[in-house]
């Protein structure tokens, strides 16, 4: 995938995990799920955004989490992740241990019309997203390429 504003450049993995980390963000702070801010920002602004997730990472992520809110007019929601049942989970994995579970379910399930964005749309949007932000269960710490099997076969 080619940066939309230095046409030299390529954008690289890193760029897309910067994207999952802060979907990730986000959706925690606004109590959504992650398919609810990929939805609510067009796929031309997910363009120009992974176009500058090479200068974005470098800024404050609370400023960027909070220029999105108000840019792209999300809204709070009642889905709260880290409520979960204490005898099964020790520790909620963070947004960058999930950032980099999503960039790696994408990367592997990439399909060659597709570009990026077009993969974060795609798996952000599939059922087994569900499953693997339950963390009641195991799915998230699963090894990557037993997600990319689930993914592939419909589920767990």
């Amino acid at each position: 995938m080619t940066n939309k504003f230095f046409p030299d450049e390529q954008i690289t993995e890193n760029d897309l995990y910067f994207l999952c980390y802060m979907i990730e963000r986000v959706a925690r702070k606004l109590h959504q799920r992650n398919r609810y801010v990929v939805n609510r920002i067009s796929k031309d602004e997910w363009e120009r955004l992974i176009s500058l997730a090479n200068v974005l990472h470098c800024e404050n992520p609370k400023k960027i989490e909070a220029e999105w809110i108000e840019e792209y007019k999300l809204e709070k929601g009642t889905f709260d992740i880290t409520k979960v049942d204490k005898e099964l989970v020790d520790e909620i994995p963070s947004e960058t241990q999930m950032g980099k579970v999503y960039m790696r379910l994408i990367m592997s399930t990439l399909q060659p019309s597709e570009d990026y964005i077009d993969g974060i749309i795609r798996v952000y949007n599939d059922e087994i997203c569900e499953v693997i932000d339950n963390y009641n269960s195991s799915a998230y710490y699963e090894p990557s390429y037993v997600i990319t099997r689930a993914y592939n076969n419909g589920g767990f």
